[in-house]
């Protein structure tokens, strides 16, 4: 007998009623909204991290015929211009040129290998990569 009203004690000590039930389920609700709305930033205009600045990339220009030549350098100023160029390589007596597009440049900026074929001077063409 005493066991049976130790549980109907517990059962009655443990037992909520429908308001404080529905009291009780709104706050467990609302903390997970609480924790959610808490990590949300203060800061409604961000400030954007600088563009790094472009910075001067050298090419290199394969040894074909037996000679290279030098001139396979894009500026910063023509990276930040933004507009495809033409390079003129220079040396051993005559020239050759390579066309970088604007969007070749923007790779090139960025670290991405590009390679680009020369125009064909004295019966040969040059390879000029860069990174």
């Amino acid at each position: 007998m005493l066991a049976h009203a130790q549980e109907e004690a517990m059962s009655q000590e443990n037992s909520l009623t429908r308001r404080e039930f529905s009291v009780q389920s709104a706050l467990a609700m609302l903390a997970g909204v609480t924790i959610t709305i808490s990590g949300c930033g203060s800061d409604d205009n961000p400030t954007p991290a600088p563009s790094p600045m472009p910075t001067d990339k050298t090419g290199t220009v394969s040894t074909d015929a037996g000679h290279s030549h030098t001139g396979a350098v894009v500026t910063a100023a023509q990276f930040a211009a933004g507009n495809a160029i033409t390079l003129t390589l220079a040396g051993s007596g005559h020239t050759h040129t390579a066309t970088l597009s604007q969007p070749e440049l923007t790779q090139i900026s960025a670290g991405t290998r590009v390679q680009k074929t020369s125009s064909t001077d004295n019966g040969h063409t040059h390879t000029v990569t860069f990174n």
